[in-house]
């Protein structure tokens, strides 16, 4: 008879929340998040004599803004007080993305260097349809790091 596993409860990234710092203070949790990646930019080179294909040579890493966005709530006035600081002067900072289950577990954290914030959303105020009023803050940044010394 062959052996049977017995699986156990993963934490998957379901219906989780993503609780977003910058240098350790919270910006709040928000309910999405888009463009976490990064692509390495390749150019191509020809060389004579090889005739069987082409050189594909990496030059750099290219980071895409992150862009966040969720219903209007506490956290809304902590983003105000951030973008009014800095406001007061641009300085590339850290930030940790961190993503967490319904029951508010920890699935994965990402940290980000040099951040600045390229546009913040509010919502359109009208009375015309009820629509949730939503926010949206985009990041940009200059990479990863592990965590450690930052």
């Amino acid at each position: 008879m062959a052996d049977v596993k017995v699986l156990e409860d993963v934490d998957t990234a379901v219906g989780v929340s993503y609780l977003v710092k910058v240098d350790g203070e919270s910006l709040g949790s928000f309910s999405s998040c888009e463009g976490l990646g990064v692509e390495v930019v390749l150019e191509s080179r020809e060389e004579g004599g090889f005739n069987t294909g082409i050189w594909q040579l990496p030059t750099r890493l290219k980071y895409p803004n992150v862009k966040l966005s969720r219903p209007l709530g506490e956290g809304t006035g902590d983003v105000a007080r951030w973008l009014a600081k800095v406001s007061q002067g641009l300085v590339a900072t850290t930030a940790t993305i961190t993503a967490q289950s319904t029951s508010g577990q920890e699935i994965v954290t990402w940290n980000l260097q040099g951040v600045v914030p390229v546009r913040w959303t509010g919502p359109s105020l009208t009375s015309e349809n009820a629509k949730v009023a939503t926010e949206t803050l985009e990041l940009a940044h200059h990479g990863f790091h592990d965590g450690a010394g930052w």
